[in-house]
């Protein structure tokens, strides 16, 4: 079924009635037993916009190979937050790491945030929220996956993550409720969501 909720003129069928089918991915592990991602159009502009959709392989391409990330957060006042970032596509979550106390404190406080590719062209925006990564293993993980993207030399403390001259700092991962992507010119917009 088609996420339509907050979509009007939108039914599980399709757009205004007309009938669609919806396009799913490959299986997602790290969603736990949502293992789907659903496509459909998003609101945008006031309304729906017909158009073709972008399968989830196209959104997670981007998502893997971007070098910068940005991460907008909330303070605990209110204000927003936006960093750009170094980070990994792992498992179907953007994971990165900080040393900002400010990005730390907000994720601590307000777990919802927002990322975004550094191009506008080919634009994808993960809306999800955030966990602090604390395993040992998942910490290993995240930093094998850093050190081999950026020829880095990244290593565990603890339970977080430093570099040479890099002081500790917590690791964070941002688990995907929608995820938004287009192409060049605002073509083919689509909304990926997990059926609950």
């Amino acid at each position: 079924m088609i996420d339509t909720e907050g979509f009007p003129g939108v039914s599980q069928h399709g757009i205004l009635g007309a009938v669609t089918t919806p396009r799913w991915s490959r299986p997602s592990t790290a969603l736990g037993s949502t293992p789907t991602a659903l496509a459909a159009p998003p609101r945008m502009f006031g309304s729906v916009v017909p158009s073709d959709l972008l399968p989830w392989g196209w959104a997670e391409e981007r998502l893997t190979a971007a070098r910068s990330y940005w991460v907008a957060s909330v303070t605990s006042v209110g204000r927003p937050h936006v960093r750009p970032v170094w980070g990994v596509w792992l498992r179907d979550a953007f994971v990165f790491s900080t040393g900002s106390p400010v990005a730390a404190g907000n994720l601590a406080d307000n777990t919802e945030v927002s990322v975004h590719l550094e191009s506008s062209q080919d634009a994808v925006i993960v809306e999800g929220t955030g966990e602090r990564l604390t395993g040992p293993d998942d910490l290993r993980e995240y930093v094998h996956a850093t050190n081999e993207k950026y020829d880095h030399n990244s290593y565990v403390v603890g339970d977080g993550v430093a570099a040479p001259g890099i002081p500790p700092g917590p690791a964070f991962r941002i688990n995907p409720r929608a995820v938004f992507g287009w192409d060049a010119d605002l073509r083919n917009p689509t909304r990926w969501t997990w059926p609950r």
